[in-house]
């Protein structure tokens, strides 16, 4: 045989063998992923699931799972479309940015440049502090008196006669009020509606697929039910509440995964939005209380280290960016039982498919809770105490508490005191961890357990007011 005949049948073998392991590690890549999803659908009986990650500008995950309705047994699919909720505030801050890059807005205009007969004590919130969450508003769906169905314009004027909170610009305070009120200036400034110009500008060709409606009693051909489980029926109900087209904004767009990832394609190629816009889009605010932080419109996580920018939505969706890692992620979901899991998700895949942003302690903290609804829970503890000894220096509080909180709501009082107790057991000078106990020994009727511990937490923590509070609301009740 010739040499030259000799050199191309071993690159040949050498190319034919790169892609056999190349296919093999996609498909274990792959399957990694099918697994973990699989097993969060069951730890939290979650009833249907979108999944999709993209890798250097390619789709190298994406699949459903579930069911897009219990009630009528109707399976996800590609055609399935998801509510997004608050995940729906990115987009409406790209058609903000957008405005910004066609010079018809600044990030410094004053609000009341664009909104007529505001309270003189809104008028100097800037765009900027409605983006960031630090205009200091009074929140529209934190009061009693300003309910959902309320007619809009009533509303604004019961909303008007609220106190303001903070100062502008001090700190971050989430506040629905912020995305309703560039609802206005949107339309003020383009003379369409915001709805049409979030589609003409970020989804011109998408003939279906997308649609705007905050209203999940709304019928809409393919859109998922959104489920929330009853723990005192042991059953999922269909969630039917409108929010009104005032929070379309905020929470009303509806989308396919299809539909999701080719938006995220065109904010990848510059399409939407020009590198140096993205970069202004995503830099950090600048906040009077130096320990907040938060990007214009955009959260900001930590994995490993690594920094990513994204949102998530009513406990249910996620859609997040690994800049340099060139990776995006997104979860959608109708619902789930236990827990919500959209942040989780997509740190531990992250990690999967990058091990740079494999997350150890993100990790334990996964596993701890996971395994508080997979086992007994005698085993959970000893289980605990297992990912306790492979992290001796870290502090497990916050984690244990939040656990402990999960199971009150999901009406298991019994576990959520053992788990109080073991993070007592864990942090005896804690002032939270003696209110938290007493929290939960309260909500048990054992008033005296209860006062006994809200004592502790009020020697530990003089300021605790709630603590003070309460002791004097069981002493009232123990006279009786």
């Amino acid at each position: 045989m010739k040499k030259s005949a000799l050199i191309i049948t071993f690159l040949s073998l050498t190319i034919s063998c790169f892609s056999q392991k190349s296919n093999r590690s996609e498909t274990e890549l792959t399957q990694k992923i099918d697994n973990y999803i699989k097993e969060i659908i069951d730890i939290n009986e979650i009833p249907g699931t979108a999944l999709a990650a993209i890798k250097d500008g390619k789709v190298i995950f994406e699949m459903y799972y579930g069911k897009s309705s219990l009630a009528e047994n109707l399976n996800i699919s590609e055609n399935s479309i998801f509510r997004l909720y608050s995940t729906t505030k990115i987009m409406t801050t790209v058609s903000v940015f957008q405005l910004i890059e066609r010079n018809q807005l600044s990030l410094d205009d004053k609000i009341s440049k664009y909104l007529d007969n505001l309270p003189t004590r809104w008028q100097d919130v800037r765009v900027k502090n409605l983006l960031t969450h630090s205009s200091g508003l009074p929140d529209i769906v934190k009061f009693d008196d300003i309910p959902y169905v309320l007619e809009e314009t009533e509303k604004w004027n019961r909303l008007y006669k609220k106190p303001i909170e903070f100062e502008i610009g001090n700190h971050f305070s989430y506040n629905q009020t912020n995305y309703c009120l560039l609802t206005k200036i949107i339309e003020e400034i383009t003379g369409a509606t915001f709805e049409d110009y979030v589609l003409n500008g970020q989804f011109p060709t998408v003939e279906k697929g997308i649609v705007f409606s905050a209203n999940s009693s709304e019928f809409i051909p393919d859109r998922v039910d959104h489920h929330r489980f009853d723990f005192k029926t042991e059953k999922y109900n269909r969630f039917n509440a409108d929010h009104g087209k005032i929070h379309n904004s905020g929470s009303g767009l509806n989308i396919t995964l299809k539909e999701f990832i080719a938006w995220n394609e065109r904010l990848d190629k510059n399409i939407l939005l020009s590198p140096a816009t993205k970069n202004a889009m995503w830099s950090p605010f600048q906040f009077k209380d130096t320990t907040n932080s938060f990007l214009y419109g955009w959260d900001t996580y930590e994995t490993n280290k690594i920094k990513s920018f994204g949102f998530s939505g009513g406990n249910m969706t996620a859609f997040r960016k690994f800049i340099d890692n060139d990776l995006t992620i997104i979860f959608l979901s109708n619902g789930y039982k236990n827990y919500n899991v959209e942040g989780q998700v997509i740190d531990h895949i992250a990690g999967i498919i990058d091990e740079n942003l494999r997350d150890s302690n993100l990790l334990a903290d996964e596993k701890i809770t996971a395994d508080f609804y997979k086992v007994d829970i005698e085993k959970a503890i000893q289980n605990y105490y297992s990912v306790k000894n492979q992290y001796p220096t870290r502090n497990f509080e916050n984690r244990l508490l939040s656990i402990g909180y999960n199971l009150m709501n999901n009406q298991n009082l019994k576990n959520a005191i053992k788990v109080f107790e073991l993070n007592l057991k864990e942090n005896p000078n804690s002032a939270n961890a003696y209110d938290c106990m007493a929290e939960a020994y309260f909500t048990n009727e054992q008033f005296e357990l209860a006062r006994q511990n809200y004592q502790k937490s009020l020697d530990l923590y003089p300021q605790n007011t709630n603590a003070k509070d309460m002791i004097n609301k069981i002493d009232k009740i123990m006279k009786k």
